[in-house]
């Protein structure tokens, strides 16, 4: 009778442990879903800083072509 206990018990500790490598593995993917929309998120920023830069740079040689007149 006590082997089978026993036997329980591996099984319900080794089911757990195949629980904790699922969540494990989920939780992975969540985070690298996470860094690819980070990612994004940086070089759409990139992009408008380096578009107002831009901007900036224009309005300043326009201002300055005004001012040579």
């Amino acid at each position: 009778m006590r082997p089978v206990f026993v036997a329980i018990a591996v099984l319900l500790i080794a089911g757990c442990g195949v629980e904790t490598v699922g969540t494990a593995a989920t939780g992975a993917q969540i985070k690298k879903q996470e860094l690819e929309e980070a990612k994004k998120t940086q070089q759409r920023a990139k992009q408008k800083i380096e578009q107002a830069t831009q901007q900036m740079q224009e309005r300043a040689q326009k201002a300055g072509d005004t001012e040579s007149r």
